[in-house]
């Protein structure tokens, strides 16, 4: 079946690059009928600076010759660059890369003031000769269906005069895109003018594309393609999420800070800036969550979007990024029913465990048990076909992030299965704020009692046989290899653990300092054993903080440690050191061990959860939502 060339929307369009010895012109759809024999994919490559292009990339192709065909386009440095996908830098082989990929062009010896963007302002007019379509969906799947329509409709108002609209609220730029009849249908947000990035319009700059951004683990430039996971996840629209697809988009209504005066912004108002953006369905709705008393939501409707925030770990979850639509309306003041859209979804999927704002934790209708249905949905949820979906729709996404959905997803089924409605899941992910100090979640202190396990299990296959230490140092380790050493299944709990029920490891090894050897425990100084202990930790970060922060155990059972500042904003960034737990930074067979423990942590921590639930006071919360 050949592709309808009248269409507005090529989505297997090439694009057209520029004329130069290193660059290929093409045309239309004839590199699809030789896509398969001659290896050609289409990317999209982003300078730090926001800059895109276009280009087709042949087998043969290398990562230098990439850059080369951006410095001749784009007139951009290349010396001391890096070219990334995702977590991947690209040194040279380029067979890794997918059609319809983003890559993105980064200086790894950049100095740059905080409070000056910096930007090449002749690729402005190299993005004219880019001859491709107004709108080009990043990928082909038939997941993007309904955003291929909502395309059409706006890529026909474009051409007959139907200008879009800026929107003027919120930290980043974004932009309402019409239909013919002057309809809002679509709400575009460019990677390059979220908070932070080089070209946002509100005076937000001062990073480049890649670096930490509102959020520590979230990085500048990739809120996109978060928003594009939310609506993948969001299977058989459960949760009401509008129809998001990436795409490269083409206008003259975007921002660019170049520095040119207020005169010359007039001037060239008409050349035509191209993008890298999410594009969201605009829902037409009555208000926001936060203008109207939330008793009158339906449960459903709050359980379900809770269900989705809690598997994508959603660190941003406020009224106003939940739409409120009237149905079954009796008269012009009052409704029976409403329905609840979630919107903004940029700040899911962190790369890290951070603490997450879930503004329905406190309603009443987290409280009330889940349904049969919603039960059921649950149990059916995979998080590993998750995962793989994801990395083939947006093969950008980065493994931190797909463990943290991972992680959170057989947190939230195991919950569900023991019977813990949807506010204490919530409650046993989020952080809590004791006397100006951020302690971990309890979500994290079973994560960090998994990674000591896990780092324990390789410190015991890798210590020295006895007789062979004995001979070399004089000390001598007491170890049953055929009970411990190569014991790779986990038969844990807290108790038989040794850290009594709800301590922490490190309160663990501060129990241990003070206790002196008993007959039972293996020969070795307790020099030797605090080290071994610290080595085990899991994260970095908590061997820092035994050092230089004081670690106390409260009466709940949470570990307190001092972040890098007792507050922060909604506009301020955590601390990189505040970070508790990571993910990323195992190894495949550590991780699989991770998740194995973690699995049999988890139900003596929901005892304990479900004991103390009834009747507790309601915890103080650090507010880090981020409205934009």
């Amino acid at each position: 079946m050949s592709a309808d060339l009248d269409s507005p929307v090529q989505i297997q369009m090439a694009v057209s690059l520029f004329r130069s010895p290193l660059g290929r012109e093409y045309h239309g759809n004839a590199r699809i009928k030789g896509a398969k024999t001659t290896g050609r994919r289409r990317v999209f490559v982003q300078t730090e600076t926001g800059c895109v292009l276009g280009m087709e990339l042949d087998r043969s192709d290398s990562a230098h010759m990439v850059k080369r065909r951006l410095q001749i386009a784009l007139n951009v440095p290349i010396e001391e660059s890096s070219l990334t996908f995702g977590d991947m830098v690209l040194n040279n082989d380029l067979s890794a890369i997918r059609n319809d990929s983003p890559l993105l062009l980064t200086r790894n010896l950049l100095h740059r003031s905080s409070s000056t963007p910096c930007l090449s302002p002749t690729g402005r007019d190299i993005q004219q000769k880019d001859q491709s379509g107004p709108v080009e969906i990043l990928g082909h799947s038939s997941r993007f269906v309904r955003a291929k329509h909502l395309v059409d409709e706006v890529v026909k108002a474009m051409k007959t005069g139907v200008d879009p609209i800026p929107v003027h609220g919120g930290l980043g730029g974004a932009y309402y895109f019409r239909n013919s009849r002057g309809e809002s249908v679509a709400i575009v947000k460019p990677t390059d003018e979220e908070p932070f990035a080089p070209n946002n319009p509100k005076g937000f700059v001062g990073k480049a594309l890649g670096q930490p951004g509102l959020k520590r683990s979230v990085r500048v430039g990739e809120t996109g393609f978060r928003e594009v996971a939310a609506y993948l996840l969001d299977y058989g629209h459960f949760a009401n999420v509008p129809a998001t697809a990436l795409v490269k988009i083409t206008h003259s209504i975007f921002n660019v800070n170049d520095g040119v005066s207020e005169h010359n912004k007039i001037q060239r108002k008409k050349k035509l800036f191209s993008k890298i953006a999410s594009f969201q369905q605009f829902i037409a709705h009555d208000f926001d969550a936060s203008d109207y008393g939330t008793s009158s939501f339906p449960v459903s409707a709050v359980h379900r979007i809770g269900i989705l925030d809690i598997r994508i770990f959603n660190t941003d979850r406020h009224a106003g990024n939940l739409l409120v639509r009237k149905l079954n309306s009796d008269d012009g003041t009052r409704f029976s029913e409403v329905e609840l859209i979630p919107i903004d979804h940029g700040l899911c999927l962190p790369e890290d465990l951070e603490d997450p704002y879930f503004e329905w934790i406190h309603w009443p209708q987290a409280s009330i048990p889940f349904s049969e249905d919603e039960v059921e949905y649950i149990e059916k949820l995979d998080p590993y076909e998750d995962a793989d979906m994801l990395k083939n729709e947006l093969p950008m996404i980065r493994e931190a992030c797909l463990r943290v959905l991972i992680l959170c997803t057989v947190f939230l089924k195991e919950a569900a299965a023991y019977g813990l409605c949807l506010a204490e899941i919530g409650e046993m992910m989020s952080r809590e704020f004791r006397r100006g100090e951020e302690e971990p979640s309890e979500l994290e202190v079973l994560c960090m009692d998994a990674r000591k396990i896990v780092a324990e299990k390789e410190a015991e296959i890798t210590v020295v046989p006895p007789e062979v230490e004995a001979e070399e140092d004089g000390f001598q380790f007491e170890i049953d290899y055929d009970d411990v050493a190569f014991d790779f299944t986990p038969k844990l709990s807290y108790d038989n653990l040794g850290f009594g029920f709800g301590k922490t490891p490190l309160s663990k090894l501060e129990e241990e300092e003070e206790e002196e050897e008993s007959e039972e425990e293996t020969d070795v100084p307790s020099a030797s054993k605090l080290s071994l202990k610290m080595l085990s930790l899991g994260n970095n970060s908590g061997i820092s903080k035994l050092k230089s922060q004081k670690t106390k155990v409260e009466s709940g059972g949470y570990m307190a440690v001092n972040s890098s500042s007792g507050h922060r904003s909604a506009n301020e960034p955590l601390a990189a050191g505040a970070s508790f737990v990571k993910l990323g930074d195992m190894t495949e067979e550590q991780w699989e061990l991770f998740l194995e423990i973690f699995k049999d942590l988890l139900y003596p921590a929901f005892a304990k959860r479900k004991s103390v639930s009834t009747g507790q006071r309601q915890r103080q919360r650090l507010g880090t939502s981020c409205q934009f």
